[in-house]
Formats: structure tokens, C-alpha cells, sequence
């Protein structure tokens, strides 16, 4: 089969692998129709989270059942499915609380309590290093698909593939952004990062009720993007750095600041050399100047939600000021199995559409172009859907 596969860092290339196989009866193997590049690839992409053997990319994905092992009695041959990008069992204590992203049996070879950098991680993810399981991704024709009779879901035949396709990640982690700061009706949500991701969490915002929608971002193109698919107000981050982003997220709101403040960029944020000569001073990956802008903007008593990646420790974080705002922070993997059936109904009765950030439809062939537009923010690239067939 033809598949997208990372041989380090800015090589993804088109290349002839082995067809996936059965391993286990709770196994599937799916027939991918559509597939897509997440913000999350880029950190193996840039080489910021290491994957030193070639391996598949790509854990937004969905499809057509092609064989299904005897332990999978939910789903047949023909039966069309998206798929959760967790790897989780179903059955273990974080499943069975709602957390698919700390399962205990997807990823043995690295699994652990302490959440390390290199060791003791949380559960498998889809295409996403061996740290994270090792398990290759949907970027292919074919793809394995474990605990099948857990993660994937039917979709009806009268929704597309691309109406459905960001139930695989981004559209369960936006949302789960805004369950966090358990935006209830009435709130002021600030998300900073106007990519898929931000604009997802936008959507979920007002699906919550939020009164007001707030985006920052770096580039005007995307801040469109915002306006257009999200109806939020916009705000610049330029050359003047993170203080006067946060006074106007203030001026918009009584001088108080947003009741919920969403990081959707993490570690890798646009940055300038002395950003980066400082991390390499302090040996830290990228920088975390997005969520300590948060915590900037963020009311007292308010809440920082993290989606965006941040795999190491930094200098001088700010816990004074979250000692002082009496902050509540939380961040992780999306626990996107909990949310998707849900979401999927919010899609089925129109309340959402998700298609509209798409910019580029490319065939899989294109793989190393369509890694350098999305990475690099060419062509005004929002979201690459590819498919795997051309």
C-alpha cells in the first residue's frame, strides 16, 4: 500500500509499505477514505518530539471496514467508521473514568505514572512515535485499527466524510477545552492559536453558550479563517509580544480578563531568536510564552485550558501568578472517545459545521507539499484533507 511516512525531521515522503495485518481479534483493518494533517504531526515533522526509525503518520483518519477480527462484534466488513485518534482499551481504570489518553494497556513498552519526557508516558496515539506506542497511522491506504470494539464509530451515509472527519481529534479537543473551563452560558472564552484546533474550540465555545469569542493569533490570514468559520472577534498578537494581546482581551471584558482562557498552540509558537537562544540556555524544547500569556489574560478564579503539546519542563514558570489568580489549570490528551457521540449528534443536527476551515484537498502523492504549506503557513493553509487514493 502507499502510505505518508517520516524518516526525520522535514522528510515525509510517498513510499510503498507493508499492507496491515491482523494482530489481535479485537483488530480491525480500515480501508482509509480520508485523512488529514494535524498541528500535533508538526512536532515530529520539525523533529521537536523524536522518532528516530520511519514509521507512518497521521491519527485523523476514517473509513471503510475491511476485515474485523472475531473479538470485534460491533462492527462488520462494509461498515463505514471515524476514528478516536487515542488508543485505549476500554476496560482499564482510566477508561473506565473517561481519561482513553492515559490507558494502561495500549502503550506497555513506555507506559508509566511519572509522565515523563522519553519514559513513563501515557497511552498509545495513532501515528505519533514510538514513545506513544509505536503504532503507525492513518496517512496510508490501509491502517490497524486496535480495540475496534471500542474507539470507532459508525457515521450515517448521509453526512460526508469531510462533514465528519475532525471527530477524530480536533473537534473532540477544542471541545474539550471549553468542558474544561466549564463554560456553562454567558462566559467570555479567549483561545489563543487561530488554527484548527482554535477555531474547533471556537465553535465548541458558542455551542456552550459563551457569551462572547475571543482569537489571537500571529498571522491576519488566520484570524480571517476565525471570522469566517467562527464568528469570533480577533485580536493581533504582533511585534508588541503578549502585553497588548492581554490588554484588550481585558478592555473587552471590564478589565477583569476571560473566564476561560484556551491554549491551542503549546510548545512550538512562532519566536524570536532571543525566545530561542533562552531555551537553549535553560535545554528547553520551544517555549511556553503562549500559556503564560494566558495566564495573563485569564480572570482571578478563572481557567486555563491547555490543548496544544508541551512535552518538557521550563524556567521561571509563573506559579506565583497562579497561586495569586487562584487559577485552575488543565491540560493533556482530549479524551476524545467521551465526547464523540455527542459531537457526532451536534453534526447530524446541524447545530456544527466542521468542513469549513479545510483550504486544501491534496492526493496522499503530495504528501511532502502538503507538510511544507501546513508547516510553514503557505498558500494560506488552514487544514490539508488528503486523500489517500490519488
Amino acid at each position: 500500500m502507499k502510505a505518508a511516512v517520516i524518516h526525520g525531521p522535514k522528510k515525509v515522503t510517498y513510499d510503498t509499505v507493508d499492507d496491515p495485518k491482523l494482530k489481535d481479534e479485537r483488530d480491525i483493518i480500515l480501508k482509509v477514505t480520508a485523512t488529514a494533517i494535524c498541528g500535533s504531526d508538526l512536532h515530529i515533522y520539525t523533529g521537536g518530539i523524536p522518532q528516530p526509525r520511519p514509521m507512518v503518520l497521521g491519527h485523523e483518519f476514517m473509513g471503510i471496514v475491511e476485515e474485523v477480527g472475531k473479538g470485534v462484534g460491533n462492527l462488520k466488513r462494509g461498515d463505514r467508521v471515524v476514528v478516536p485518534f487515542p488508543i485505549a482499551c476500554g476496560h482499564c481504570f482510566f477508561c473506565n473514568h473517561d481519561l482513553p489518553g492515559h490507558c494502561e494497556h495500549s502503550n506497555p513498552e513506555h507506559y508509566g505514572p511519572e509522565g515523563g519526557l522519553l519514559t513513563e508516558k501515557g497511552g498509545a496515539l495513532f501515528g505519533y512515535t514510538d514513545l506513544y506506542g509505536g503504532y503507525d497511522g492513518g496517512q496510508a491506504q490501509y491502517v490497524r485499527v486496535p480495540y475496534a470494539d471500542y474507539g470507532p464509530r459508525k457515521v450515517p451515509d448521509s453526512l460526508t466524510d469531510e462533514q465528519v472527519l475532525f471527530l477524530t481529534d480536533i473537534f473532540p479537543t477544542g471541545y474539550t477545552g471549553i468542558d474544561w473551563g466549564n463554560v456553562q452560558g454567558g462566559e467570555t472564552v479567549a483561545i489563543f492559536g487561530s488554527g484548527p484546533v482554535g477555531i474547533m474550540a471556537a465553535k465548541s465555545a458558542w455551542l456552550r453558550g459563551a457569551e462572547q469569542v475571543i482569537i489571537v493569533d500571529t498571522l491576519l490570514y488566520r484570524l480571517e479563517k476565525a471570522k469566517e468559520a467562527a464568528h469570533a472577534t480577533t485580536v493581533l498578537w504582533d511585534d508588541d509580544g503578549p502585553k497588548g494581546v492581554v490588554e484588550q482581551i481585558r478592555t473587552l471584558t471590564q478589565g477583569r480578563g476571560a473566564d476561560v482562557c484556551v491554549d491551542a498552540v503549546g510548545f512550538e509558537p512562532d519566536r524570536s531568536f532571543m525566545d530561542k537562544a533562552k531555551a537553549v540556555v535553560n535545554m528547553e524544547k520551544g517555549s511556553p510564552k503562549v500559556l503564560e500569556a494566558c495566564m495573563s489574560a485569564v480572570r482571578r478564579g478563572g481557567t486555563v485550558s491547555v490543548l496544544g503539546v508541551y512535552p518538557t519542563t521550563y524556567d521561571n514558570f509563573p506559579i506565583g501568578q497562579f497561586f495569586d489568580k487562584g487559577l485552575i489549570i488543565k491540560g493533556g490528551q482530549a479524551p476524545a472517545q467521551k465526547h464523540i457521540d455527542t459531537l457526532l449528534k451536534y453534526v447530524e443536527e446541524g447545530k456544527v459545521r466542521l468542513d469549513d476551515i479545510i483550504t486544501h484537498r491534496l492526493p496522499l502523492s503530495e504528501i511532502s507539499h502538503a507538510y511544507d504549506i501546513f508547516k510553514y503557513k503557505k498558500e494560506d493553509c488552514v487544514k490539508v484533507v488528503l486523500d489517500p487514493w490519488k
